[in-house]
């Protein structure tokens, strides 16, 4: 009976150890399946992708300057006069918009143009070495200039300065308007004998402005910034600055443009009264209809036109003006406009008096 046992046994050990052997290899092909199935999906999954990045790039524009010009378009957008459409500006623009006032309507006269040979200049002669517009104009078209100044710029005294309680060395930045605001802002710190700090910052109306400040300090040692004719032209770095305090050396009459400007930026600023603007005594010049034109460039030019000439009589004296507040001027004292610059063919007084030349003189 033992031996049948064993006999059993044996019979019955075979099949198992071959069943263990059938179930490992169906496992190793289960384990093994998977794998190749996933590489190729992944190998499916690349190829798609792949041609889904051709087709884009495809269909992506490859000129360039259609995105500079997307960008120049995003960067003038950055301010806007009231009357556009707000709704236009990028979401994505996280700088404030600053609402400019609208420029006044200025009407020009359409009083005939007569022949214009004589032009005064209300503004100090130009070293004849310098480049300078007038000079070019003058070459031009056979004009013969004469340069007078009629305002007179008196700086105040250090007394009177100190009336106004302010610490110029409390403030990190300055803001120059002109070459007389450059002049007359060194001048008090020289006379009160105050030494200006490397450190100080400067930001000026124009590049001319910002070249001018070599007169007293060293250009590349110094932070300087500048626009291109407005105040405007300075938001970002002004922006970029907003913890300085600025100081404003200006005249007793000035604009107050910079000042609504730097109020709406919510900048902290101290406007400095530097220098006065008076009416020069223009007695030695009898008669101003030996000139065909007078051009000004100040309200105050305008006051001491009708100070020193106070019955006169226009008739053919053509004026020009520039900027708004000069060509207002010009018709509150009862005079005609006939150049007004800037405009939008002509952003200079130069460029106006060209333009204006040209038609007269061809009659």
């Amino acid at each position: 009976m033992a031996k049948k046992t064993s006999k059993k046994i044996k019979k019955k050990a075979v099949p198992a150890r071959s069943k263990k052997s059938a179930r490992s290899v169906k496992a190793k092909a289960k384990k093994s399946t998977p794998k190749k199935a996933a590489k190729k999906k992944v190998t499916k999954t690349k190829s798609v992708k792949a041609i889904k990045a051709v087709k884009q790039t495809l269909n992506k524009p490859t000129h360039k300057p259609e995105k500079i010009a997307k960008q120049k378009e995003f960067k003038e957008t950055a301010l806007v006069t009231p009357g556009t459409d707000e709704k236009r500006i990028r979401k994505s623009s996280k700088k404030n918009i600053i609402a400019l006032p609208p420029p006044p309507k200025i009407d020009v006269s359409n009083h005939p143009k007569t022949k214009v040979k004589n032009i005064l200049i209300s503004q100090p002669k130009p070293i004849e070495t310098e480049k300078n517009p007038y000079f070019d104009l003058a070459k031009k078209h056979g004009l013969t200039l004469t340069f007078r100044h009629f305002i007179k710029i008196v700086g105040l005294s250090p007394q009177d300065f100190r009336m106004q309680r302010i610490d110029i060395l409390e403030h990190g930045a300055v803001i120059m308007t002109s070459k007389l605001a450059v002049d007359h802002y060194f001048r008090i710190c020289n006379e009160m004998r105050l030494t200006v700090p490397e450190n100080m910052k400067y930001f000026c109306i124009n590049e001319q402005t910002a070249y001018y400040l070599q007169k007293y300090i060293q250009y590349r040692k110094r932070k300087i910034f500048f626009g291109h004719g407005t105040i405007v032209d300075l938001v970002d770095v002004i922006r970029k600055n907003r913890n300085e305090k600025f100081l404003i050396p200006v005249s007793d009459v000035h604009k107050e443009q910079i000042v609504d400007f730097l109020d709406e930026l919510h900048i902290t600023f101290t406007k400095g009264t530097f220098y006065k603007t008076t009416c020069a005594d223009l007695s030695d010049m009898k008669n101003l209809q030996d000139f065909d034109a007078v051009v000004f460039f100040t309200p105050m030019g305008i006051r001491s036109l009708k100070q020193n000439f106070p019955n006169l009589k226009q008739g053919n004296l053509r004026l020009a003006a520039f900027g708004y507040a000069t060509a207002q001027m010009v018709k509150e004292l009862g005079f005609r406009l006939d150049i007004f610059a800037p405009n939008p063919q002509n952003p200079s007084m130069s460029g106006a008096l060209d333009t204006y030349i040209k038609e007269a003189n061809k009659r």
